[in-house]
């Protein structure tokens, strides 16, 4: 799943609605969230992929391409401990 621009509480909406339906996908066993193309990502989007990671129901949730402050921020929340980024 590719996000793009600026993953903020503004596009909540969106994400849940494509996340469910991805999750809705039979014998889906991970979700990959690309986030080469995010450039910042507020504590809501934090909070989203708390709850998609609680939505996936033990599904592997990986979040690839992070960089610059959007990796940093996921460091300093220690989603290192929730997730595998790559």
């Amino acid at each position: 799943m590719m996000l793009n621009g600026n993953f903020t509480f503004e596009s909540h909406r969106e994400f849940k609605q494509a996340t469910t339906a991805a999750l809705e996908t039979p014998g889906l066993t991970e979700l990959e969230m690309d986030f080469s193309a995010v450039d910042y990502m507020d504590s809501a989007a934090l909070g989203m992929l708390l709850l998609l990671n609680e939505r996936a129901n033990g599904r592997k949730v990986t979040l690839i391409n992070c960089r610059g402050t959007v990796k940093a921020v996921l460091e300093i929340a220690n989603f290192g401990k929730i997730f595998e980024i790559k």
